[in-house]
């Protein structure tokens, strides 16, 4: 029996235009093109959109200017429950949580929120003051260092638990000059994000719930690894978390007014670059409830100090 090709006028003519997904970093990150974000995508394009942030952990979008908190919200609520803006920080609406220059920089590399115990599954970022010059934010991607790991750390890293907590000073050594003024916002800031702490122990190696994939759960929350002293976790610490930051792993984003990134938090690290002198730069962050990390015994991650649950339910 001969099989015909379907007539593609008659099978699209009513179907909506697919996004168009361009990869702009050979181990992380993808331009997504043709779609305009919302809460009212169809279930085709939200499948392809998850599908895509699986693959290449970071999606940007231009060109969404007409976004604003509730369709921000809106949109990235196709993708999972939404946590409340922060489980310290006072954030906008509930869910959104401002990233203002005028407040704090997050020029450390991280993994967002890893000091509680369901680490959000999703970030979202959108623009909405940017400086003229500089303010980029750097990606990498955890599961690609994990991947080219030799065989002995990855042996020792399979059973290697590290201490997540908000109230390890890591901006410490941050090279940031600040004025008077600026150093009372900081503290003020710092306060309120220490205000309750939190301390979790995490599988240094995670298996990513939905891709099955073994990613490094590390970044700038860790205070030591369990069983390790202070100057071995120092150590460990950053022999592992330079094999996450080779720019091999990494894609560096330029913001444009309008720009919107999706990125998967389970599987990634992000730094935002504070090379923008005095200027104002400020953004909109809303995340996505995630699970507990499971490491590849299947040990599950576990609280030390700190009850998270009105931050993700």
């Amino acid at each position: 029996m001969t099989l015909q090709a379907e007539n593609p006028t008659t099978t699209t003519t009513n179907a909506p235009a697919q996004p168009v997904v361009r990869k702009v970093g050979g181990r992380i990150g993808a331009r997504v093109e043709g779609v305009r974000l919302g809460g009212d995508l169809d279930a085709a394009t939200v499948a392809t959109l998850r599908a895509a942030l699986l693959e290449h952990k970071a999606l940007f979008f231009g060109g969404q200017g007409h976004l604003d908190d509730e369709s921000h919200l809106a949109f990235v609520s196709l993708f999972g429950s939404p946590t409340t803006a922060h489980p310290t920080v006072r954030g906008e609406k509930t869910h959104v949580l401002p990233v203002d220059s005028d407040r704090s920089k997050a020029n450390s590399w991280h993994t967002d929120v890893t000091f509680v115990d369901r680490i959000p599954a999703i970030s979202s970022l959108r623009t909405l003051d940017l400086p003229p010059y500089g303010g980029t934010t750097v990606f990498a991607n955890t599961g690609a260092a994990y991947a080219s790991l030799p065989l002995p750390l990855k042996n020792l890293v399979d059973e290697l638990w590290a201490v997540h907590t908000n109230a390890f000073d890591y901006a410490r050594d941050a090279e940031t000059t600040t004025t008077a003024q600026d150093d009372d916002r900081i503290a003020a800031y710092r306060a309120e994000f220490r205000s309750t702490t939190y301390e979790t122990e995490h599988p240094v190696v995670r298996v990513h719930p939905e891709t099955g994939e073994r990613v490094l759960v590390l970044g700038h929350f860790v205070r030591e690894f369990v069983g390790l002293n202070s100057k071995e976790s120092q150590t460990v610490y950053h022999l592992l978390q330079d094999r996450i930051v080779r720019l091999e792993n990494t894609v560096r984003w330029n913001w444009s007014d309008g720009d919107f990134v999706l990125f998967d938090n389970r599987a990634t690290q992000h730094y935002a670059v504070a090379d923008y002198d005095d200027h104002h730069r400020a953004l909109r962050r809303i995340t996505l409830a995630g699970d507990i990390p499971v490491s590849p015994s299947g040990a599950r991650s576990v609280v030390r100090t700190g009850d998270s649950s009105h931050y993700t339910n």
